[in-house]
């Protein structure tokens, strides 16, 4: 068993319910990410956002789709992917996300113990 939950887990969590949410390309939810954890003082990775995203999709959780950012083809060349759930990947996803929960609530008690016993 892992000491703390892996990075990586931690960031498929979050991209699944970007998914979930409909927040759905890589570089946007990078973002999201980013300016919700700042506070916290941790940026993800752009490159393990990428991976998390290549791994869930070869997990059946995910596939892609490509489309142009904005709306008039004449102008927007920029292609983005997007990612959404294969017919059984959110099932898939809701039970990777009861995984992670049981690792997430074991390290939870390892942080909250470690406070209590050094600092309570």
């Amino acid at each position: 068993m892992a000491f703390m939950i892996a990075q990586r887990a931690f960031i498929k969590v979050y991209l699944i319910t970007l998914v979930e949410k409909h927040r759905g390309y890589g570089y946007q939810m990078l973002e999201d990410l980013r300016r919700d954890f700042k506070s916290h003082g941790y940026s993800p990775p752009q490159s393990e956002i990428y991976r998390a995203l290549h791994e869930l999709v070869q997990q059946g959780i995910l596939y892609r789709t490509k489309q142009l950012k904005g709306t008039d083809p004449k102008v927007d060349f920029q292609e983005i992917v997007l990612y959404h759930f294969t017919p059984d990947g959110a099932e898939k996803a809701r039970l990777y996300k009861k995984q992670v929960k049981t690792d997430l609530d074991r390290c939870l008690g390892m942080l909250n113990k470690a406070v209590s016993d050094n600092y309570g």
